[in-house]
This record gives C-alpha cells, structure tokens and sequence, in this order.
C-alpha cells in the first residue's frame, strides 16, 4: 500500500472519495425491491414461500415458514457446551450498558397548576434481521444480540426476528440458542427485501410489527429505505468503515490487524490510517502486506484497501482529528500516548475506541456499547443503534384556568398572524363568561 501525505492532490483525493461515500445500487434494483414489496403487499404468505423457495431453500414449506418448539428444543443439543455461557456474559455486557439509556416519564407541576410533561411508551412489536452470513453457516450472533438487547430494555413487549434459511430449510443452531437466551420464541425463515415487506405490512404468518431493526445486504437496506414511514427503522446503513489515528506509540502489527479488520468485510468497506510517524507509516503498509497474505478473505480485503483504504502521513494530530471530522467514521481508533486528552477533539464518530488495547472487535462483541452503527458520514447527524429507537415520546399538556386566561391573548394573536381563526377562536371561547 502506498502511503500518501497530505495535503497532496494524492492525499486530498483518497480521503474526498471516502468521505464521499454513499449508498449506491443500479438504478433497476429500486425497482426490482419495489416490485417485491407489492407481491408481498398483495400476496402475503405466498408471496414469502415462493421467493424464498426460489432464493433459499428450495423445498421448505409453508408451515415450516416459522421455527417450531421441536426446532428450538433441538438447536440446544447441537451447540458446544461452552455457548450459552459465552451469549450469556456478552449478553450481560450489552445490557448493562443499554440500562443507563432507559428513559422514564417525567411531569412538571406549575405553580399556577398546569402540568407539563413527556411520557416514554415502547414500542408494541419490533422486528430484527439478522442476515443468513454464507448460507447461514457463518451464524450473525451478535447481531442479534446487538438489535434485541436495547427493544428489550425499552419494555418492547413482542421480538419477532426474521433471518434466511439455510438450503435445508432449517436455521443455524447457534442463533436459535441465541434467541432463546434472549428470550425470542419468534422466529420466521425468511430473508431479503421480502422479510422486510412482510415485518411491514404483516402476512398470514408473520404479524406487522411497528419498528424494523438489523442490518442486511443492498436489497434489505432499499427495502428499510422505501418502507420508512410505513415502519420506523433503525437507519439507512452503507459498508462498514474505520479510521485509525496513530502516532510513534503505536504498534504497527496492531494497526494493521485492525485496518484488514473492517477491510475484510466487503470490498467497500474502508480502512484508513492517519499518523504523524513516517516511520510507523511504513511499518504498517510491511505488516499489512504480510497479513493479508495469510487472510482467508484477501481478496475482498485487497479490493476494498485499493478502493477506499489507505496510509496518510500528517504533520500533527489536529489535522488528523480535522480529517477525521470531516469523514465521519463509523470506528474510529485513537492509538495514541494518551487518548483520553484527545477525546474532546472528536466531534463526528460513530464509536470510539481508546488506546492500544482497545480494538474494534471489542465492540463488536463484548465489551456493550451497541455496534449498529452510523456509516458513510451520517455520523455527522445520526447515532448508534439505542434504547431510544424503540420507545415513542408522548408530550403530555394540562392547562389551568389561571394559566389559560393569562397565555390566551399570545395565543390567539399568533394564530390569528397564522391565518388560522378556528385555531384563536378555540381558545376565545374558553375565555366566555
């Protein structure tokens, strides 16, 4: 990998084309997720069978559709012993991070007796996709762990998951345990664009449900994109992303581990390095050539490194966290001396992670922080995956008398400038002796 220093024209282009990523798709495959949403729209539980035998498990049946108790019950004997022990303490990190999120009602009293307030109400049912991960052999546990936990602890009262079938029409064993650990017995075979249309609009077999959670491929994201408003959703996600900032502390083996990290995901992911040690530059571009060597997945790793990956020599840790302000990074690493002074620099990130032992898988998986995450710049406006995604916030107004007589005149004299007379005049004829 070539290592650039900015603010050459080289430099200035690579990060410009970073931080000007967004979701893009053929403009054909908006109208094919359209047409899949109507069938389903239309059709309902057909409309699922027959996409799913075509793209999935060819002879599943309609009532295999959900995952039945025997399939739950038998899931348990086919894990390894040590499992449920590990779900269980990432389940207890999550969670005890996403309890501080929990919002209560809150009311004002006046002294003129008028009452202010906001009520905090979860969501009736949330729907999760949990993605098949290679034809469901690579099971997305922490997925699922990551979207139930939070609608969980916002008093959500029905999970209901959706996740593709693997060719034989069953579920990986280490989610279905997963989602008994969770406390989900609602589980639907069913993936792509039409698992969201039926989380939408509901079928014979899968019940509406009013918020839709997860990530998932291009069609599952176009699916999320067309249906908001119809359903609350997460967010819009793009290819994940990571942003090390590294100065002569830093250990190039690490740097370059956590760079292939998020470059292995898809090829265009983006992995880029800013640092103010030429040295440490060259270090990491030796490691990552050696590292990628032994990946099983370099090929996708290379394609997105070339693409929207990167080593770029700075002359000083304010231009870096400028830089990386201005990208946006859904993971951003600080491999510095000391972190934490640096902290406040940090304007736009989706996650931070500080110091050298804290790399990105951590929050992936353990440590509880929520890893569904704002990409491709949205972090400059949007956050995290939350408690907050699942609960609805209800203003709640009593007026006095007192106060009534005292606003009123306020009141109507902005609705009257409005143009709205029935506006003023429902407060006038309050005011009638």
């Amino acid at each position: 990998m070539n290592i650039l220093t900015y603010p050459s024209e080289k430099a200035k282009s690579k990060i410009d084309r970073i931080a000007k990523r967004s979701l893009s798709y053929p403009e054909d495959l908006e109208q094919r997720v359209v047409e899949i949403i109507k069938a389903v729209q239309a059709e309902g539980d057909a409309a699922l069978l027959r996409y799913t035998r075509q793209f999935d498990a060819p002879g599943i049946k309609l009532e295999e559709l959900r995952v039945s108790d025997s399939e739950l019950e038998e899931a348990a004997k086919e894990v390894d012993s040590g499992f449920s022990g590990l779900v269980q303490r990432a389940k207890d990190n999550i969670a005890s991070f996403h309890q501080v999120q929990r919002r209560y009602s809150w009311f004002l009293p006046c002294e003129d007796g008028s009452i202010l307030g906001q009520m905090f109400t979860p969501v009736a049912a949330a729907g999760l996709y949990i993605p098949g991960g290679r034809a469901g052999e690579t099971p997305l546990i922490s997925s699922l762990l990551m979207n139930s936990i939070p609608a969980s602890i916002a008093g959500v009262p029905r999970l209901q998951v959706v996740t593709p079938p693997r060719q034989d029409g069953s579920i990986n064993p280490y989610l279905l345990v997963t989602a008994q650990i969770l406390g989900i017995r609602e589980v639907f075979k069913v993936g792509s664009a039409w698992a969201i249309a039926a989380l939408a609009f509901g079928t014979e077999t899968i019940p509406p449900v009013d918020v839709i959670a997860g990530p998932g491929n291009i069609y599952v994201t176009l699916a999320k994109k067309l249906l908001a408003g119809q359903v609350g959703i997460d967010m819009i996600a793009g290819p994940s992303e990571i942003l090390v900032i590294a100065d002569s502390s830093a250990n190039p083996q690490h740097v370059a581990a956590d760079l292939l990290s998020q470059a292995e995901h898809d090829p265009m992911s983006s992995a880029l390095m800013l640092t103010t040690d030429a040295r440490l530059a060259e270090a990491t571009a030796a490691a990552l050539e050696k590292q990628l060597a032994e990946l099983p997945r370099r090929q996708v790793a290379e394609e997105s490194l070339a693409a929207f990956g990167g080593i770029v020599l700075v002359s000083d840790l304010d231009t870096a966290f400028a830089l990386a302000n201005k990208i946006a990074p859904e993971h951003l690493e600080l491999l510095v001396e000391k972190p934490f002074q640096l902290l406040g620099k940090i304007q736009n990130a989706g996650a931070v992670f500080l110091g050298h032992h804290s790399p990105e898988p951590v929050g992936d998986y353990f440590a509880g922080p929520n890893h569904v995450l704002p990409t491709a710049g949205t972090a400059r406006f949007s956050s995290g995956l939350s408690v907050d995604h699942f609960i609805k916030k209800t203003s709640v107004i009593s007026y006095s008398s007192e106060a009534l007589q005292r606003d009123a005149a306020d009141i109507m004299r902005l609705a009257e400038l409005e143009g709205l007379e029935a506006h003023a005049r429902s407060v006038r004829v309050r005011l009638k002796k």
